[in-house]
Parts: structure tokens; C-alpha cells; sequence
């Protein structure tokens, strides 16, 4: 699953800290939130594909993994990445 370049764009935009911030932790967790997106509903009409849902898995645990690791050293920028992207309750 590819993003398309305007989506990406616009996304990196809304979670970017400075004007050339690509790839902080925030900018990550975004990305891979709206590819885990994608794939939620690509799973809804196909249930068989299990390679993709491999893939799906290892995008759940890096998102996990840099979420950790944002509470640990921004803990406001954490809280301020979850809520805009309604991931906890």
C-alpha cells in the first residue's frame, strides 16, 4: 500500500515540529496510523489475505514501539499525537 504523495504530504504537515521535520517520531506514528488505516478496511473484503496481514502486525508493533518511546521522552508531545489521531480512549 502506497500513500498517495498529497495525503503524505498533508499528514507530515499536520505532526511536523519544525518546517523540515520528515521523520520524527510523531511523523511516524501518523504515517503508519493511516497505512493501519488502509488496511483495516482492505481486510474487511479481503479476510484470506494473510501475507498483508503479516505485514499489518509489524506496522502495529513498530507504531507501538515508537509510541513507547515518544511517552518516555516527550510525554506532551505524546499526549498531544494520540488525541489528534484518536488512537487511546
Amino acid at each position: 500500500m502506497v500513500l498517495i504523495k498529497e495525503k503524505k504530504t498533508e499528514i507530515i504537515d499536520d505532526f511536523k515540529s519544525h518546517s523540515k521535520d520528515t521523520g520524527s517520531p510523531a511523523v511516524q506514528i501518523a504515517l503508519l496510523t493511516e497505512k493501519i488505516n488502509y488496511l483495516s478496511d482492505h481486510f474487511k473484503v479481503h479476510k484470506k489475505d494473510f501475507h498483508s496481514r503479516r505485514g499489518l502486525l509489524t506496522m502495529i508493533g513498530k507504531r507501538r514501539r515508537l509510541l513507547a518511546y515518544l511517552k518516555k521522552k516527550a510525554p506532551e508531545k505524546y499526549q498531544e499525537t494520540i488525541s489528534k489521531l484518536n488512537l487511546r480512549k
